[in-house]
């Protein structure tokens, strides 16, 4: 019987170690996203995670929410830096998420500082 219990135990273990493996290394897609960054946020109690939202329409009726990995710190100093400013986002977009990681599906990658083409020159 402890035989039995033993093996359902490490099954359980490997279906896990494989699953998040999987929602972690796999990515549903990959990306580019231009507009300006509207919100950056430390939200959650007891687990924070780093949220933001961009603004892609001329009046903000296009919004993509987005998620920042806490090992990720020179893109979240970046992005606190260049709110209010148009920039390029590099994103990873994954099947799943865990609250641990954030409320969105899509993980920012890098940012870059962009031009905006709303405004006259």
């Amino acid at each position: 019987m402890k035989r039995i219990l033993l093996i359902i135990a490490a099954l359980c273990v490997l279906v896990f170690t494989i699953y998040f493996a999987f929602i972690y290394f796999v990515p549903y897609s990959e990306g580019y996203r231009s507009g300006e960054l509207i919100r950056m946020s430390h939200k959650g109690v007891l687990m924070k995670t780093w949220e933001g939202e961009l603004s892609q329409g001329v009046s903000g009726s296009q919004i993509f929410r987005f998620s920042v990995l806490d090992s990720d710190q020179k893109v979240i100093d970046q992005l606190n830096e260049l709110e209010g400013q148009y920039v390029k986002l590099t994103y990873v977009e994954r099947y799943k998420t865990f609250s641990w990681w954030g409320d969105s599906h899509f993980f920012i990658t890098a940012v870059r500082k962009e031009t905006s083409p709303f405004k006259y020159k």
